[in-house]
């Protein structure tokens, strides 16, 4: 394909990422809003954020592994268009129960989107090209993350529109990209007898689902150490287990073994893992810092997180065109690695009071890091296998990417539910009030229990203000400081790392070549 024909191509996926990502922003600074206004706690704010995260994270191996199998823009489309019944759901939701069913389907369709458009580039570029392509979505990536929380705090700040509009806006996206999949993207279909390993999906997905809810829920709504510990984890432990015995012996595996004997696969899905907690867990709660313990609205909050985005843009375009001038990508994720831990310690020392000029460049290093690390991951990983198995290998590192973010939300919003809690009892106490006479506002405030609500603090007076905003202050800082050593383990897994010369042909070309037949 001529340069024209893969921009023309990528069109579509550039335009179907964008709608992935603005879902998952566009309600970032929406979400103290929506959930103040549903009447709904600081668990359920996790749920909004976690359950599509779940829904994800369980289903990107199955659509990886379908692509290998079957039609890729066909599956494409239909990513989208669950996409498009989850987001119209979401924006009909009445209560919290709906809005996180439809954050569930718009997961699921966000997994296909996920998988397949990485699998899709593969398929017409080769690795020494990537570089050059992923630079370009890193772009998408960017615009998408800087025009989500935008997007979204000016519908919340805009009487007129209101927080639903932030579900509705991806709809004509989506239906955009449905059209330019349909119109620019040419693929051809291989046609072979398969039988598809449905028992080892659902038994991979019902495992995954269980431990990912009982991480979700532990120090919640139950003890770690309880009952309900044992049936989630062991049950979920004891599915991977028989998923793992029947992937061994099908012909069609969802996830084929064979490819963690790969040493770049395993490192890099060892790395991917730790990114996903580190980025996810630490960065998926700043909206809620801008908002409540800085007290800025939501379109001020969309415009602080403008450095981070800008850090990532430059870092994974800049990147990305030298790797495909040099061929050479260690350096890059070794690099990233580094600036991504330095990025993740400076943000453990902010407070309610810090200042924004040093908040900013605390975030733009987190974003330099991420966007020299993240893509360049699935880079290494696509050049070392052969071209069969190129959507396994793209849909395991993506699920662990998404697991480790699942993971990492979840753990971190329970932590920062119990330390905002904590933070405010004693700040009460310190002021000689009680909860009780706060009616509500206090300790609960955003503590783990259900009937906890996040404040508004549009409503709240002055000194309980400022206890809130002190107590959320220092429970983010916590959170990056928790999440800093996992962003050291991504790092030491890409230092070993053997750097291979990135191949200068396609997936199609190689699989063609794979096995001796042409393409087409």
């Amino acid at each position: 394909m001529s340069q024209r024909q893969i921009l023309q191509a990528m069109s579509g996926l550039m335009a179907g990422m964008f709608v992935a990502i603005l879902a998952g922003t566009v309600v970032a600074n929406a979400l103290p809003r929506i959930i103040a206004d549903l009447g709904a706690s600081q668990s359920a704010y996790t749920w909004v954020v976690t359950s599509e995260l779940l829904a994800m994270t369980a289903t990107v191996p199955l659509w990886g592994k379908l692509s290998d199998l079957y039609n890729k823009k066909l599956l494409l489309q239909l990513s989208l268009a669950m996409f498009v019944v989850g987001s119209l759901l979401a924006g009909f939701s009445q209560g919290v129960g709906l809005l996180i069913f439809s954050r569930v389907i718009q997961g699921i369709g966000a997994g296909g989107l996920t998988a397949l458009a990485q699998v899709v580039m593969a398929a017409v570029i080769p690795p020494r090209e990537l570089g050059r392509y992923a630079g370009i979505f890193g772009a998408v990536f960017a615009v998408g993350t800087v025009a989500g929380p935008l997007v979204g705090g000016v519908m919340v700040d805009t009487d007129w529109l209101g927080w639903r509009w932030c579900f509705f806006i991806g709809v004509p996206f989506a239906l955009i990209a449905i059209a330019l999949l349909q119109r620019t993207l040419r693929l051809p279909t291989v046609r072979r007898e398969v039988k598809i390993d449905w028992l080892g999906a659902f038994l991979i997905v019902a495992g995954v689902c269980a431990l990912l809810i009982w991480v979700s829920l532990a120090g919640n709504r139950f003890d770690w150490a309880s009952w309900q510990t044992l049936a989630l984890a062991g049950g979920g432990v004891v599915l991977l287990v028989a998923a793992v015995g029947v992937e061994s012996r099908v012909p069609e595996p969802v996830i084929p073994l064979d490819i963690f004997r790969n040493r770049t696969v395993s490192l890099t899905t060892v790395a991917s893992l730790f990114v996903g907690v580190a980025m996810f867990g630490g960065t998926v709660f700043l909206s809620q810092y801008f908002q409540v313990a800085l007290g800025k609205s939501p379109t001020v909050a969309g415009l602080m997180s403008l450095p981070m985005i800008l850090g990532l843009l430059v870092s994974s375009t800049v990147a990305g065109q030298v790797i495909s001038r040099t061929g050479r990508w260690k350096r890059y994720l070794v690099a990233g690695g580094i600036i991504m831990t330095a990025g993740l310690g400076l943000l453990a020392t902010i407070d309610a009071g810090t200042h924004f000029g040093l908040l900013s460049l605390y975030m733009a290093v987190l974003g330099v890091g991420v966007g020299m690390l993240m893509q360049n991951l699935v880079l290494a990983a696509q050049n070392d296998v052969p071209a069969a198995e190129l959507g396994a290998a793209t849909s395991v590192l993506s699920f662990f990417r998404s697991m480790g973010g699942t993971i990492g939300t979840s753990v971190l919003g329970a932590i920062l539910a119990n330390r905002v809690a904590d933070e405010m009892t004693k700040g009460l106490q310190e002021a000689g009030v009680s909860d009780a006479a706060t009616g509500g506002a206090g300790g609960g405030a955003a503590g783990g229990g259900e009937s906890s609500h996040v404040p508004d603090m549009t409503t709240l007076p002055e000194p309980m203000r400022e206890i809130v905003e002190h107590a959320y202050g220092v429970a983010t800082a916590e959170l990056f400081l928790i999440a800093t050593p996992f962003a050291a383990l991504a790092l030491l897994a890409v230092v070993f790392l053997k750097e291979k010369p990135l191949k200068t042909t396609s997936g199609m070309e190689r699989l063609a070549e794979e096995s001796k037949t042409p393409v087409g």
